[in-house]
């Protein structure tokens, strides 16, 4: 097995609002969230980028995390905008490091083990 990992998309909803009544101004928790993870140091291999509407609205800002057809992918909630930014990338950097994706249950953050919205299966299962 390679020890080079693939490239893993880390997928930030810049359009969550995390409760933020419709009438404020400014920037959504959502996109001060996706503002602070770009400024992070991140392995070469993983990217993030902003995205509109993950629909889990109800569940705060949410974070998608994917990476190839060998990993699992994953669906964070519950973030509440740029302070959560080092907790984010505490647990998003341990996935990045994983071949597969699973980070062990107790070396996740205890954030990312409350607030898993959704495990999808890689495109490859393994036998």
């Amino acid at each position: 097995m390679s020890d080079v990992l693939a490239p893993v998309e880390v997928l930030v909803c810049s359009t969550c609002r995390a409760g933020q009544p419709t009438d404020v101004e400014g920037p959504r928790p959502g996109a001060q969230l996706a503002e602070a993870l770009l400024a992070k140091d991140w392995p070469a291999h993983v990217s993030v980028k902003t995205t509109e509407c993950l629909s889990n609205c109800d569940s705060g800002c949410s974070i998608a995390i994917r990476g190839g057809a060998d990993r699992w992918t994953y669906v964070y909630g519950n973030f509440t905008g740029a302070e959560d930014a080092d907790l984010a990338h505490e647990g998003l950097t341990k996935y990045a490091q994983t071949a597969d994706g699973l980070v062990p249950w107790r070396e996740r953050p205890i954030h990312f083990r409350k607030n898993c919205i959704a495990r999808i299966p890689p495109l490859r299962l393994p036998e």
